[in-house]
């Protein structure tokens, strides 16, 4: 006996389920799969003929399929309802096994052959993602904002700081003078003098770094100078290592003879040099050996600046989406060190590379510039 061809009707209907966007499934009252259409095919990756007539459950991970007939059995046996009419979130499962989440809105109807049930499947992976980076964004927006406050506050607190500190030079060097001119014969004890003399000098040190904390955070226009790197690099480190943050870390530092003069913005550079150093003393913070070595080279028309750790190496699933904004696996941080540092570079001319080490080697970091015809004189 031959099937017969289906009526203007059921053509209709079956063009219809073959053309919605959503994904459709008829069930009857014991679970079997009546129609699946090609939305669902393309949903859960299993052919249309080869799951008509098979059990739904097959369609669900283990946490809901194994219960899914039992609250089939007992709607139909107290009408209770628990999706049916209702409509909630629950999770599918791929034919490779992939669970993802979908929204499920679920009909009765009361045909000859019995009851049918009527599911309408949206896939919500791409609304939950979106709805993952806007939480993301909105987090990393917060910090932004807290980063950008802590800018304006470094800066005001780097004002108020001076002044003390400038008064403090001034009373030092008027104690000073007040011990050379009122001495007895034998003159002032040397030893206080030089006490005196440590003092204003640390003094000035902390003036210098507070001078420069402020110039680190300034929003002003890139200013393009003939610069000394090694002096860059000194000063970096002074920062960097204030309030021994790099307690227990060895600095090794490998540089070139005679380094020519670069012509760079030495805040941005500086701003660089300061997050590659930041990140290499992390890198090696819980190693129990805690070396990082800066070496600088000159070749090919253009100074690099290696920066390389004694930690355990880069991921390799890292490495790709390393110098990505919001791209990090640090809790306090936004991912942007690196990104930022990455575009500062190239617009200098320059790149900043990563040899992502590993397999007992750790990271190393190159910074490279150009040197140009207005920087070719040496550093002095």
């Amino acid at each position: 006996m031959t099937s017969q061809p289906p009526t203007v009707s059921e053509a209709r209907l079956l063009s219809v389920l073959d053309t919605a966007v959503d994904g459709i499934i008829v069930i009857d009252e014991r679970g079997r799969m009546l129609i699946f259409n090609k939305a669902c095919e393309d949903l859960f990756g299993y052919p249309v003929a080869e799951m008509v007539g098979r059990n739904v459950r097959e369609l669900m991970p283990p946490e809901f399929s194994v219960d899914h007939d039992s609250y089939l059995a007992n709607y139909l046996a107290t009408g209770e309802r628990r999706i049916i009419g209702i409509g909630r979130e629950v999770r599918g499962r791929h034919a490779d096994g992939t669970v993802f989440p979908i929204e499920l809105s679920v009909g009765e109807a009361r045909t000859p052959d019995g009851r049918q049930f009527i599911g309408i499947i949206r896939d919500l992976r791409q609304r939950k993602a979106v709805e993952q980076r806007l939480n993301q964004l909105q987090a990393q927006l917060v910090q932004m904002a807290r980063v950008n406050a802590m800018d304006e506050m470094g800066a005001a607190i780097a004002h108020e700081l001076n002044q003390p500190l400038t008064a403090v030079m001034l009373y030092l060097q008027a104690l000073k003078r007040k011990l050379t001119r009122d001495g007895d014969e034998t003159g002032p004890d040397p030893a206080i003098l030089e006490i005196l003399s440590k003092a204003s000098r640390e003094a000035e040190r902390a003036s210098s770094i507070i001078q420069r904390m402020r110039h680190f955070v300034e929003k002003r226009e890139p200013d393009r100078q003939a610069v000394d790197l090694g002096k860059l690099i000194d000063e970096a480190l002074e920062l960097t290592l204030l309030g021994n943050d790099g307690a227990g870390v060895e600095v090794v530092r490998d540089e070139a003879i005679d380094l020519p003069r670069i012509e760079v913005d030495p805040v941005q550079i500086q701003q660089i040099l300061i997050n590659l150093i930041r990140n290499a003393i992390e890198a090696v913070r819980t190693r129990q050996e805690r070396w990082i070595r800066i070496a600088v080279r000159v070749g090919e028309g253009r100074l690099s600046v290696e920066v390389e750790d004694s930690g355990a190496g880069i991921p390799k699933e890292t490495v790709r989406s390393l110098f990505k904004a919001f791209a990090t696996s640090k809790k306090s941080g936004l991912g942007l060190g690196l990104a930022i540092s990455r575009s500062i570079a190239q617009n200098h001319g320059g790149d900043l590379l990563v040899e992502p080490g590993g397999e007992g080697r750790g990271a190393t970091f190159v910074l490279s510039l150009p040197l140009t015809p207005a920087a070719s004189g040496k550093a002095g």
